[in-house]
């Protein structure tokens, strides 16, 4: 009896199809953020050479979002401050005599 199997294919040397990596994103509240982490899902779907683009893009949008918070809100004109309390002199004011 003879045990001849026939030789074993070797490793094939297509690309494998995209596939989910399954890696999972916790929303971080800021709205801004959260669609640039769900736009990372988009890599799932593209081979290698598409990661590059949504990459580049999630990393643009989340230095943006990060520049933003350094960013000093404008001044925004309030009301006067409180005013003067009568009966109590500035060190400014020179138009009463406050001899004894």
């Amino acid at each position: 009896m003879s045990d001849w199997m026939p030789e074993a294919e070797g490793p094939s040397h297509e690309p494998a199809e995209p596939a989910p990596l399954g890696v999972g994103r916790t929303p971080t509240g800021r709205a801004e953020v959260d669609v640039l982490l769900e736009r990372l899902a988009d890599a799932d779907h593209l081979p290698a050479d598409g990661h590059t683009e949504v990459y580049e893009d999630v990393h643009g949008g989340l230095k943006d979002a990060l520049t933003s918070l350094d960013a000093r809100p404008a001044a925004v004109p309030g009301p006067p401050g409180p005013p003067a309390v009568s009966g109590t002199p500035s060190a400014y004011d020179h138009t009463h005599d406050h001899r004894s």
